[in-house]
């Protein structure tokens, strides 16, 4: 079977004309490095929550998955290693746009909003807290960056550019609804989400598809919404306690010095907590 990508946690392999096979690993990337540590399970969390949700927007939006059952998968992929954490995909022509969505103010944003009021161009209120809800969800979209680069935000009016405004307003609305649909669930469940990201393909027929990853620890901010507290940074269910561990810890991902057990566990705990909680079901 031809590998044709690997990426910072996934491989992809072309299994003919229209399909690919997309497996999940249990890798982890922070500040674009991969870092040298497996979290255990962690591919099979972000594969099933990402099933989750592809079929909790269906209903706004067509998507690639196929199957996500290893019978249905290539007879040499049809063994324990790939169950739960492979998924068999139409092929789609993606688009070169990470669909950033942003329904509180956190992280980058807050940086900017503190320098400038506006968040990607975008200006909003006055005296936004930190972690504060925006009145409304917004796009800010960005490029997508080869291994060890980094995305660049880019305005809507760019997106118009390179898309067409037809096409780059379709982007805009659908990540936006699916995003507010899958927002006021996960609220139901004691989840908020923060901000995420996703991307579109076409397909053969030219149709906007929904595709990559939905709503994962990795593409999101998950925060636990028992511990809210509006004018602060929060805890997280999702690799965010990678990140700040890195940075208050002084670690360098550069060294590729081991990572201490303790934060791999914890990274693990919050991840499956994660998928409970959103799904309602125990993680096997």
């Amino acid at each position: 079977m031809k590998k044709i990508s690997s990426g910072k946690v996934r491989e992809i392999y072309e299994v003919d004309d229209d399909k690919l096979l997309l497996v999940v690993s249990d890798r982890i990337s922070a500040f674009d490095y991969i870092l040298p540590a497996m979290i255990p399970n962690k591919g099979k969390v972000l594969n099933q929550i990402s099933a989750f949700w592809f079929d909790f927007v269906k209903d706004i939006i067509p998507n690639h998955v196929i199957s996500i059952d290893t019978k249905d998968f290539p007879a040499e992929f049809q063994t324990p290693e790939f169950e739960g954490r492979s998924m068999l995909v139409k092929k789609l022509k993606m688009l070169p746009v990470e669909c950033i969505v942003r329904g509180y103010i956190t992280g980058s944003g807050w940086k900017s909003y503190k320098e400038d009021g506006t968040v990607c161009g975008i200006t909003l209120p006055e005296g936004l807290q930190e972690s504060e809800k925006l009145p409304e969800p917004i796009f800010t979209p960005s490029t997508k960056a080869e291994i060890g680069d980094h995305d660049e935000n880019i305005s809507f009016e760019r997106v118009c550019e390179m898309l067409g405004v037809e096409l780059a307003t379709k982007l805009r609305d659908k990540t936006i609804e699916v995003y507010s649909k899958c927002a006021e669930y996960a609220a139901s469940r004691g989840v908020i989400i923060a901000d995420t990201k996703f991307e579109f393909g076409l397909d053969e027929n030219g149709d906007l598809v929904l595709g990559d990853e939905v709503l994962t620890p990795d593409s999101s901010r998950f925060w636990p919404a028992k511990d809210y507290v509006v004018g602060q940074s929060q805890k997280s269910f999702d690799k965010q306690y990678m990140r700040d561990w890195i940075k208050s810890s002084g670690y360098d991902p550069e060294t590729k010095a081991p990572i201490p057990q303790e934060v791999i566990d914890t990274t693990v705990a919050k991840y499956v907590e994660a998928y409970e909680l959103i799904t309602g079901k125990k993680f096997e």
